[in-house]
């Protein structure tokens, strides 16, 4: 008979029960330093871009008014409107400076909040949704330390960009307190929206419905504040402003009251905002988000890659096209006070540099607005047209590519939405604004003709800008995010290289400065189907990259 040994108890000494757990922010600083390395180009990037926007619209408004006193007479009235006012904010002051950066403090501050939650979103929630933070957490990394480093990283970009827009605002002759003021409203607005994308990565499990979450929110504050500050100083609607965190940036008032301790608010905001981060991270499991994900249906109703293509872009899509009915109504409704602000040579001459120099006065400003238009647009191509990278490096394409799909057809499904996304939201711009110019004018039908085909000949830069994601995603997919950098850049060349007095070698660059001058000009086919041909070359060879090279 053998005997059998007991079983060993286990032991009680210090140390043995396991491996030891590491702190909560354990591996933030190697995270961080991580982060910084990947987005050593786009932060950069984005930083002295808006700078030079900032810089670049103060000087060609001290280039247009040498004589300070000229500006304020030639502006009060256009200032006044309350569609302007709800685009941009009421201006601060009369002085120069301030008419200077009117349409900059906002608008920049804006462009600085997606760029905060662009840093967030990509380093939280998007690298958890792609698996990297799990392999990641198997080392000796702190459950708190992604969001960590995510928050501090985008924390010091909108503080470097707002102190960077500072410096160059002061080279450029603009006040050295207004300047500090205006630095103070961009980072208020932007170190908001470092907290409100960090809450919003805890609350969905996706990357896509963090964008939903986070980019809601700022819409709903950019409205708010409009509403408030479109219904008159002595309404009780002003209150309003003060329930937007853009509204607060807005009370800063550079170059005016210049109120730097707004700053507190905003600092306070983001304390909140991050701490709120934190605490939802710790009530949720890795890969899932505070809120549940609604479950389908036990069948579903698609067959073919493009009609899970349209049903992923459908929200997307639904949200642009209300902000373009929005857009064009605000655009049409300022078309009857152009002429007010018109009757400064100078103003004139900078409106015909931007949008061309056909047509009367008021063709030239609905040319102006309707090409903003058209970038925005090349966005959201772009946006829609990288979700093949997100796809891809989420791993969801191949359940896709599994089937008889092929990847051409795949990406081909990605290019036809983008593409039939933007026509419909130019097309949406230019309805409304000719609804609500011909009604003032009385040719409802002539002014929406114009003001249509105006938008859609837009259509062949937009699709240049698609093409370049395509061509990314296609040859070097790790580089998909620099699509970003290169709007800015075609932004930058084409709608203020003619008034910064840039050389037209260099604006040629943009494709958004070939556009006939529509409308009141005449439609240059010659340059719109160079920029159909350029755009399908590029198209071409992000689809060969895409066929040859390995699926992520």
């Amino acid at each position: 008979m053998t005997a059998t040994s007991a079983p060993t108890a286990p032991s009680s000494r210090p140390g043995r029960a396991g491996p030891p757990r590491s702190s909560g922010l354990t591996g933030t600083t190697r995270l961080l330093r991580l982060a910084a390395r990947r987005d050593r180009v786009l932060i950069p990037a984005s930083a002295l871009t808006l700078m030079a926007v900032v810089a670049g619209s103060a000087k060609a408004t001290f280039d247009l008014y040498p004589d300070p006193s000229l500006a304020s007479p030639a502006l009060r009235e256009t200032l006044d409107n309350p569609a302007l006012v709800a685009i941009y904010g009421p201006v601060a002051s009369m002085s120069i400076d301030a008419l200077a950066t009117f349409k900059t403090v906002l608008l920049g501050g804006v462009f600085l909040c997606l760029l905060a939650y662009v840093v967030v979103r990509r380093h939280t929630r998007t690298e958890e949704e792609e698996g990297r933070l799990e392999l990641l957490g198997s080392g000796v990394v702190g459950r708190r330390a992604p969001l960590a480093a995510a928050v501090l990283l985008a924390t010091a970009a909108v503080l470097g960009t707002s102190v960077l827009t500072v410096v160059g605002a002061v080279a450029v002759g603009l006040g050295t307190s207004g300047s500090i003021a205006l630095g103070v409203s961009w980072a208020v607005m932007g170190l908001t929206w470092v907290g409100v994308t960090a809450v919003a990565a805890q609350l969905t499990e996706t990357a896509r419905g963090t964008a939903g979450f986070a980019l809601g929110a700022l819409a709903a504050a950019y409205l708010l504040r409009a509403l408030g500050d479109a219904s008159g100083s002595d309404s009780p609607g002003r209150v309003l402003t003060w329930l937007s965190p853009l509204g607060w940036a807005e009370k800063v008032e550079p170059y005016g009251a210049n109120r730097v301790w707004v700053l507190v608010v905003g600092v306070i905001a983001y304390a909140v905002l991050v701490l709120v981060a934190f605490a939802l991270l710790e009530r949720r499991d890795l890969g899932a988000g505070v809120l549940p994900s609604r479950p389908g249906p036990d069948r579903g109703s698609l067959r073919t890659v493009g009609g899970l293509t349209r049903r992923l872009a459908r929200g997307t899509l639904i949200g642009w096209t209300i902000g373009y009915v929005v857009l064009g109504a605000v655009v049409g409704s300022l078309g009857g006070s152009v002429q007010s602000f018109v009757d400064s040579p100078e103003i004139a001459d900078m409106l015909r540099k931007l949008g061309g120099g056909a047509g009367t006065i008021i063709d030239t400003f609905f040319a102006t607005e309707l090409r903003f238009a058209a970038i925005g647009a090349a966005a959201l191509g772009i946006a829609l047209t990288t979700r093949m990278r997100t796809e891809e490096t989420s791993g969801r394409v191949e359940a896709v590519l599994a089937t008889s799909a092929t990847r051409l057809r795949w990406a081909a499904a990605h290019i036809v939405v983008a593409l039939a996304a933007t026509a419909l939201v130019l097309a949406v711009v230019g309805t409304v604004a000719g609804l609500v110019d011909g009604g003032r004018t009385g040719d409802v039908g002539g002014s929406v003709g114009r003001l249509v085909g105006a938008s859609l000949a837009a259509l062949p830069a937009v699709w240049v800008c698609i093409a370049v994601a395509v061509l990314l995603v296609g040859l070097v997919p790790r580089l998909t995010g620099l699509v970003w950098a290169v709007l800015i850049g075609f932004l930058v060349l084409g709608e203020f290289g003619p008034i910064m007095n840039l050389p037209s070698w260099v604006t040629a660059v943009s494709p958004f400065d070939h556009l006939s001058h529509l409308p009141g000009g005449s439609l240059d086919t010659a340059d719109l189907l160079g920029l159909v041909v350029v755009a399908a070359a590029l198209t071409a060879a992000g689809l060969a990259g895409l066929r040859r090279r390995d699926i992520a």
